[in-house]
This record gives structure tokens, C-alpha cells and sequence, in this order.
């Protein structure tokens, strides 16, 4: 039988980040004490991580569980830690390294022992500089046994795909291939899934599940940016309203109407405050938590303008592969900007769906919808600026 902890640890926002930093391994373990004893496929374990209801927070929310009993059940196994955001508004996943290392070390020393993975690696972004030195640094410290790979990424948007970080930590080019690790023994878990992982080996299901919601249990980091008073990294329970983070960041600094939530993959809202932040709420707008990035848009900055940079960055940040992101994501660019700039507004309107037909469901990894959907959405919650550009003006005080 596992080891497996349940004593009692009540914080819940400061979770992940605890004030002043978790400092070295001495003190993270007088924090939290030793790991408890887990082997491979604990029965035990697995099941605890199944009733806690973590999923994955680099994005697709996939369950925990599901994906550490698969690997489990492969003959030869080895776990990544992916810390490579790869999303231009993210910060959460460098904060975490840089504040809490040893945390997601020990998450994946246990998910490694439970796959039974004799190697790991952790891979941060290359110019995340601070969280990869505060993770050489926490290497260091551990018992040799617990000592993963660490590996500096490019950061680039399509880095942080699982199959094309694998191909990255491999030596080979961080290009997507539209396979999932896990089916070929390969964990793949974010640094801020496998910091839960190791708070839910030593505290419990029921330990875990006393922050969120029922279907949604748990705490999550968000990067909060835009007109708020104090941007940043904040450590949330998962849903929290839009009103109470924003708060928790010293509120609104000028008029918000819309809101991004989930980054660059995410989707534009209309600004709700009382709108919660699960992935159940956000269902019934064709939205999902994503990446958590959420952006109070500011109504002094043009969202149009703010769609068509986005729309020409993703396009720039192709890996190359596949027609939709070749040809059809430039092409999109430069009919979003000549919306923005208000020439011939019409036929650039009129070229957006056909484009979306064109590139949808057509790529070899999730880039090119997860832009569709952005752009999609911002032509929607921006639609009244449109006559404004199409007559030369715009609202905003400023493009930036």
C-alpha cells in the first residue's frame, strides 16, 4: 500500500505560491515534509488522484488520472515536465519555477515513480532566465535519485505543444505532429499539473477538492493583465468571478467592455463580473478557461487593432507544416488589417468566412483553429468598431 498523506495543510490561494517564496529544500521540506512512498502504478495513488478531479492546467484540462494510467501501462516510459508557455501574455508557468521549484520537482518524481519512468526531464523556456535558474538551482538540491534533465526550449508559441516539446527535448526541430506521448509512453504533464500532483500524494483528494467547485475542484494560476490596477501572476479558486479577481488586482483602472480569457487560443467576451471562471460557466459562451490569461481590454485601446496583431503573430509563429498555417493565417492577417485600417472593409469582411472554411479543421496540430476561434470572437465582440473603421475612425484613444 502507498504511504499516501492526508494531514491537514488549510491554505488554499497561496497553494502553489506561498507568501515570501517556498526558498530552498530545507524549507520546502519543513513546508511539507518528505514524499510519501509511492511505486509504480499505486493503486492507491491513482485512485486519489482520480477522486481529487485534478486536470491538466497547461490548457486542455485533460484528466490527471486518465493520462498517468495510461503511461503506466506501457512497457517503457519517461515523463516531461512541460514549463514552456509558449504563450506570449502567459507568465504563470515561470513564476511557479522561479518561486516554487521544488514543488513541481516533486511532482514529478511522483509521477515518474507511478509510471515507473527511470528518466525525467524538465523543460523551461529558453528566456525564462529567472525560473531556469531558480530550477538548476533546486536541482541541485535534491538527492541524486531525483535529479531530472532540465532542458532550455525555444519560446515558441508552438513549443509548448506536447508532441512538439517531445521532438524538442529530443534534439529535433519543436514541430507538432498531431500524435499524444502518452499513447507511446511518453507523460507529458505541466509544471503547475505535477505541483498539484505532489500536494494531492501528500494531502488527499478531499484536501484538494475543498477549493473550486464540485465539477471543478482545485486551485489555478492566472495570468491577469490590462486595466487593472497590480497585473500579474494570482492563484485563484477555480470559479472565482471575474469581479473578485479583478479586485484581488487592486480593480479596474479605466472602463472595461470586453475580456480575453485563455490567451491566444482563448476567446473575447463581453465584460461580466459576475461571469465565473470554470470551464462549466464558460461553456455556454463557446469558451474555456484555456491557458488563463485573462486581459481586462481597456476601451481607450482599439480591440480590432489588438485582434489583427494577434491574428499576423500566430501567423508568424507557424511551424511551417501545413497550407492552413502557411498561406491561409497571412492571409487572414492581412484581411483583419485591412479592416483595421479601413480599406475596402467590405471585401475583407466577405474574404474572413471564406478563409475560416478554408483553414479550419485542416491542420496538422490545433494552431490554426485555436486562431480561427480568436479571431472569430473578436470580430464578434468588436463588431460595432467596424463601421468606425470602415468610415476611417476608431473609438480608441490609442492602437497600442
Amino acid at each position: 500500500m502507498s504511504a499516501l498523506a492526508t494531514s491537514a495543510f488549510p491554505e488554499t490561494r497561496s497553494r502553489l505560491l506561498p507568501p515570501g517564496g517556498a526558498g530552498g529544500y530545507r524549507t520546502h521540506l519543513a513546508r511539507h515534509g518528505a514524499l510519501p512512498h509511492v511505486r509504480r502504478r499505486d493503486p492507491a495513488l491513482l485512485a486519489a488522484v482520480e477522486a481529487s478531479g485534478l486536470t491538466g492546467r497547461g490548457g486542455a484540462a485533460f484528466p490527471t488520472a486518465t493520462k498517468l494510467a495510461a503511461v503506466a501501462g506501457r512497457r517503457r516510459t519517461t515523463v516531461v515536465a512541460n514549463g514552456v508557455e509558449g504563450e506570449p501574455a502567459s507568465a504563470k508557468d515561470k513564476v511557479l519555477l522561479a518561486h516554487n521549484p521544488h514543488l513541481v520537482l516533486d511532482g514529478l518524481v511522483v509521477a515518474a515513480r507511478l509510471v515507473g519512468a527511470r528518466e525525467s526531464t524538465i523543460a523551461v523556456a529558453a528566456d525564462a532566465a529567472a525560473a531556469a535558474r531558480a530550477v538548476e538551482r533546486a536541482i541541485a538540491e535534491r538527492p541524486v535519485r531525483e535529479r531530472p534533465r532540465l532542458v532550455l526550449v525555444p519560446d515558441r508559441f508552438v513549443a509548448g505543444e506536447e508532441s512538439a516539446l517531445v521532438n524538442a527535448v529530443s534534439g529535433r526541430p519543436a514541430k507538432p505532429t498531431g500524435k499524444r506521448p502518452f499513447a507511446a509512453g511518453t507523460l507529458v504533464q505541466n509544471v503547475e499539473t505535477l505541483a498539484h500532483l505532489a500536494l494531492v500524494a501528500r494531502y488527499g483528494a478531499a484536501w484538494f477538492r475543498a477549493a473550486g467547485t464540485d465539477s471543478e475542484p482545485g486551485t489555478a494560476l492566472a495570468t491577469v493583465g490590462g486595466a487593472v490596477e497590480a497585473p500579474g501572476v494570482v492563484e485563484l479558486d477555480l470559479g472565482t468571478t471575474l469581479g473578485d479577481l479583478f479586485a484581488r488586482c487592486g480593480g479596474l483602472v479605466e472602463p472595461v467592455d470586453a475580456v480575453l480569457v485563455g490567451g491566444y487560443f482563448g476567446r473575447w467576451l463581453p465584460f461580466d463580473p459576475e461571469l465565473e471562471l470554470s470551464n462549466e460557466a464558460l461553456r455556454a459562451h463557446g469558451a474555456s478557461l484555456g491557458a488563463r490569461v485573462i486581459v481586462a481590454f481597456p476601451r481607450s485601446a482599439c480591440g480590432l487593432a489588438e485582434v489583427a496583431r494577434v491574428a499576423r503573430y500566430m501567423a508568424r509563429e507557424s511551424a511551417g507544416q501545413c497550407g492552413p498555417c502557411v498561406f491561409g493565417l497571412p492571409a487572414l492577417a492581412d484581411a483583419l488589417e485591412a479592416i483595421v485600417d479601413g480599406r475596402d472593409t467590405d471585401a475583407a469582411l466577405r474574404r474572413v468566412p471564406r478563409l475560416h472554411a478554408q483553414i479550419a479543421r485542416r491542420g496538422a496540430c490545433a494552431h490554426p483553429d485555436g486562431t480561427l476561434a480568436f479571431v472569430r470572437s473578436g470580430l464578434e465582440v468588436f463588431a460595432a468598431d467596424i463601421d468606425r473603421h470602415r468610415r476611417g475612425t476608431c473609438r480608441a484613444a490609442t492602437r497600442r
